[in-house]
């Protein structure tokens, strides 16, 4: 309709300078203790829009700040009062805890009383927040951001599949964050798998492969031990047959390592079995947003009840290999039996995941070989146990419930001497050169149709719809 809109003039560069002067009046300037700073919008713009000097004196301030729940601190004094994190709120996880409180020049961000910001999505305020009002209370005075380097990954923590990125500096995770996906998670994710990275670091982190001789567990090298696994398994199928030795297959595992362990197992006899490892679940799937607590017909954001990354993906291999899926309970009514001699264990869970009984149940075979990275009871009952890499520290890909598969980058090495399962069963192979998650994955997509859309060079960013059918 022939209508002209300026926007570089000087008139509109003068007009941005006085907005940036005004939300400087009443905004502690105190970047050097400001969690956001080096990641702050009004930073960012005041150097890119605002006045070269100041034309009031600074006024001493005072740091006003206020826990507005378990994960969310609020600096009041910091806030611009843009109302995203209000906004969240009511219109993506619908429980409306934050409000806009009193008026005009006082008006300020804050809750109820005895209504705390305690919700599954807390988190994703302080994200959406453009300056340092609201900070992590997991992250707050950590490190500085232009420390953190940042890593493409996927959250392990159910079988959503959200896009994150890994920010860590010194070998050491600092925070996740979520990573726009609008296959995915669009750009939320929920307080669990935000904070759910703590077990990397955990005290009890298997770091040195174990072989039972003797009666005892004793520490060895990896390639002794590599060489007298590869040997016990090769003794075992020739003495019970194929048969008597199942590979169970973890849901934490990446498509690659699963793949490569499977491959392996199917070597040393066609009839080896394999199967499914068990698959947490915890309550019911949690769909935002809620309306006076009632989940949405069409949800916005779910946390599944399904807490592991692959289930999907481990089931895609296994109907091709197997022509069906074995499940983990299974598997210990086939130990009960007798049927069993030899049972390759596969976990990376981040607790313990076998019950007493099952550990009982376990110890029956001739041969019990585990695959894991925290220790536990069931450790000191196995022959063999090879520390692995939790999914922050290893290269890999992952199937989410909808079945978009997805690329997760290193962002850590493994603690000790662990290693990323991968590489264990790459060398278990025998294979040549060194292991790549890459190039495993494009040779599983030529031979095993689920996977056929992933014969790219790179998986996409927003990850690649796996088709059910194909199976």
């Amino acid at each position: 309709d022939g209508t002209v809109v300026v926007t570089n003039s000087e008139k509109v560069k003068e007009n941005r300078r006085a907005v940036e002067e005004y939300l400087l009046l009443d905004h502690p300037v105190d970047c050097p203790i400001c969690d956001r700073a080096g990641e702050c919008y009004l930073q960012d713009y005041y150097y890119e829009h605002g006045r070269g000097e100041r034309r009031d004196l600074p006024q001493p301030f005072s740091s006003r700040h206020k826990d507005l729940g378990p994960e969310v601190t609020l600096f009041v004094d910091r806030c611009v009062m843009c109302s995203r994190c209000v906004r969240f709120t009511r219109e993506i996880s619908g429980t409306g805890e934050l409000q806009v409180v009193n008026r005009g020049n006082h008006a300020e961000i804050d809750v109820f009383p005895g209504f705390p910001i305690d919700n599954k999505l807390s988190g994703n305020v302080v994200d959406l927040c453009p300056v340092g009002a609201l900070c992590s209370r997991d992250f707050l005075y950590k490190q500085r951001v232009w420390f953190l380097q940042s890593h493409r990954s996927v959250c392990a923590g159910c079988s959503s599949g959200c896009s994150i990125s890994i920010q860590g500096n010194h070998g050491t995770i600092y925070r996740l964050k979520p990573r726009h996906n609008p296959n995915a998670n669009d750009w939320w994710m929920c307080d669990e798998g935000r904070l759910g990275y703590q077990y990397i670091s955990s005290p009890d982190r298997l770091t040195t492969p174990q072989r039972r001789t003797g009666g005892a567990l004793h520490d060895a090298e990896w390639p002794e031990l590599i060489a007298a696994l590869r040997s016990d398994l090769t003794e075992t199928v020739r003495r019970h047959g194929g048969r008597g030795l199942v590979g169970v297959l973890s849901p934490m595992l990446g498509c690659e390592e699963a793949y490569l362990l499977a491959k392996y197992l199917k070597s040393l006899a066609p009839d080896v079995r394999l199967a499914l490892g068990r698959v947490p679940v915890v309550g019911t799937d949690d769909a935002y947003p809620k309306t006076r607590g009632i989940p949405p017909a069409t949800p916005k954001f779910v946390i599944h009840a399904e807490k592991c990354p692959n289930r999907r993906g481990i089931e895609g291999l296994l109907m091709y290999l197997e022509r069906g899926i074995m499940s983990f309970d299974a598997v210990l009514s086939e130990v009960n039996s007798g049927s069993v001699k030899a049972v390759l264990l596969t976990g990376g869970y981040p607790a313990p995941w076998l019950a007493p009984p099952e550990i009982d149940t376990l110890t029956k075979p001739e041969l019990v070989v585990l695959v894991d990275i925290l220790g536990s009871a069931a450790t000191e009952n196995a022959d063999y146990v090879l520390p692995g890499a939790a999914w922050a520290e290893k290269d890999g890909s992952y199937v989410n419930c909808e079945g978009l598969l997805q690329a997760s980058e290193r962002a850590v090495r493994p603690p000790g001497q662990a290693r990323a399962e991968g590489r264990i069963f790459w060398e278990m192979a025998g294979r040549p050169r060194l292991y790549h998650a890459g190039d495993v994955l494009r040779e599983l997509a030529a031979e095993v149709p689920y996977f056929a859309d992933c014969a790219e060079a790179e998986v996409p960013e927003h990850g690649v719809r796996l088709a059910w059918g194909e199976l």
